[in-house]
Formats: C-alpha cells, sequence, structure tokens
C-alpha cells in the first residue's frame, strides 16, 4: 500500500543543474582525405563540389570544363567565393551538378563552393556570410492548385 503525506505548505524543488560546457569551435580541420565534400543546393538543382586543396586551378563540371559547361556570366556567379578569397590558382575543384536549370546549377555551384571554402579556412566565414553565400536560398516554385490556372490565377470571373 502507498502511503502519501499531504503538506499545507509549499515545497520548493531546486533541482541541481550542471553548468552548460561551452562548445570548442576548433579553428582548423584536420584534413585526411584526397578532397573536401560539399553540397549546395538552389531551386532544384545540387551540387556536389569536391575541393582538392593542392592543386593548380583546374575546374570540371560534370566532367567538361567549367568555361565550356556554363556561359561566361553564369560562370562569373558560380565561381565568385574563389574570386572574392583569392583560391583561384591553388586548388582544383570537381563539381557535380544535377536538376534545375542553368542559373539554379550556378548558384548552387557557388553555395557548393563556399561551404568548401569555409570547411578549408575557417577565417573566411565573416567575408561569405557577408555576401550572402553560405545561405541556402529556399525559394521554388509553388505547385498548381485545382481548379486554377496557375498557382495563383483564378479563371477570370463572369457575372452572367
Amino acid at each position: 500500500m502507498v502511503t502519501t503525506k499531504k503538506t499545507t505548505k509549499k515545497e520548493e524543488i531546486v533541482k541541481e543543474v550542471p553548468a552548460k560546457k561551452k562548445k570548442e569551435v576548433v579553428a582548423v580541420i584536420s584534413f585526411t582525405g584526397k578532397y573536401l565534400k560539399t553540397i549546395g543546393r538552389r531551386k532544384t538543382a545540387i551540387a556536389e563540389v569536391r575541393l582538392y586543396p593542392t592543386g593548380e586551378g583546374k575546374i570540371a563540371v560534370n566532367g567538361k570544363e567549367a568555361e565550356v559547361y556554363f556561359h561566361p556570366d553564369r560562370a562569373a556567379v558560380a565561381f565568385n567565393p574563389l574570386k572574392l578569397t583569392g583560391h583561384v590558382k591553388d586548388i582544383d575543384l570537381s563539381i557535380l551538378v544535377h536538376g534545375g536549370g542553368v542559373s539554379a546549377q550556378s548558384e548552387a555551384t557557388r553555395h557548393g563552393i563556399a561551404r568548401a571554402l569555409l570547411l578549408l579556412d575557417p577565417e573566411l566565414r565573416g567575408v561569405l556570410k557577408a555576401k550572402g553565400w553560405l545561405t541556402r536560398d529556399s525559394r521554388e516554385v509553388e505547385r498548381k492548385k485545382p481548379g486554377l490556372k496557375k498557382a495563383r490565377r483564378a479563371p477570370q470571373w463572369s457575372k452572367r
């Protein structure tokens, strides 16, 4: 049989909460493999970026040279993080891109490269974040709803 003790006074319960340990951020990531792998996304495009820290500045996109795969305007967008940080000639990049259009693919590539450079050198975080290249742009096409012509466009209303 369980007995309970009734008290008329309010009892205070004090819990001992262990002091929160601060997370220590390691400034230098030890590099063990051949390359650093990151993923960049934009709309439905996905770019898998492999950054080889010792290289001659070669960039391959889906097995082709970057200048052949991307139009010069789109290539400028995709490789902005390299130009900004000055890592154009000392690293190699191998990029696999699929999904989306050419514009979304170039922006996904930019996102992936920025993430890879951040892994390579954490001190670049402020520069890349200020440009907005570390944040995934989550805007996507809204789906079409039944009864409407497009996502939000309703058929023209007619009184008679």
